[in-house]
């Protein structure tokens, strides 16, 4: 999943927040550098994506851009379940809920900029003044977050297929996140009361 599922998936805990969203820029035996929370929420982070590419759901959207895209398919479908999950009136009742929680969570993202590292404290001043988190809402937010996507990958040439396969099957993967997010809400959360225990 990309960063609006992240960021929920920390349950409103800063520093397990924070590792949440630097996972991906944190190699190795780096993670062992932070502090206690931050680490679970690294730790956390790697344990959502294992669940979430092993889903039979995740397995199900990434056939639809797979053909096209080859390996960068899962990266595509985590844009896909950030769009829903920002969309899904019982998390989010409307955009104002949906803006509360964006705001909230840059917030309490920059209470720990301490540990931001070199390349996430570049990422971040963007991602919260185009505010990526509530722009998964709509579609042309996904458009843009599609054409991150390319601009990361090593062959990837344009995103307009990639865009039209989504539209396409726009109905059928919103059935697959109805029977994916409440089963990797329940892990994470299982996950997390246990890494906090450890």
């Amino acid at each position: 999943m990309n960063y609006l599922a992240h960021a929920y998936l920390s349950f409103n805990n800063t520093d397990v927040l924070l590792g949440n969203m630097i996972s991906d820029f944190v190699k190795g035996k780096k993670q062992f550098d932070y502090p206690k929370q931050i680490q679970v929420g690294i730790q956390l982070h790697r344990a959502i994506d294992s669940f979430t590419d092993t889903h039979v759901a995740t397995k199900n959207i990434k056939i639809k851009f797979k053909p096209a895209y080859g390996l960068y398919a899962g990266a595509f479908t985590d844009v896909v379940y950030d769009y829903f999950l920002a969309n899904d009136k019982s998390i989010f009742a409307d955009d104002t809920a949906l803006k509360q929680f964006t705001q909230h969570t840059y917030a309490q993202l920059l209470y720990n900029e301490q540990w931001f590292g070199e390349k996430f404290g570049k990422m971040y001043p963007f991602m919260k003044s185009h505010d990526w988190l509530y722009h998964y809402r709509m579609e042309e937010g996904i458009q843009k977050a599609f054409e991150g996507v390319r601009r990361r990958a090593n062959y990837i040439r344009e995103t307009e297929n990639a865009y039209s396969i989504f539209i396409s099957h726009k109905q059928d993967m919103q059935q697959w996140y109805e029977i994916f997010f409440p089963e990797v809400k329940k892990f994470a959360a299982d996950t997390l009361a246990s890494l906090l225990i450890t």
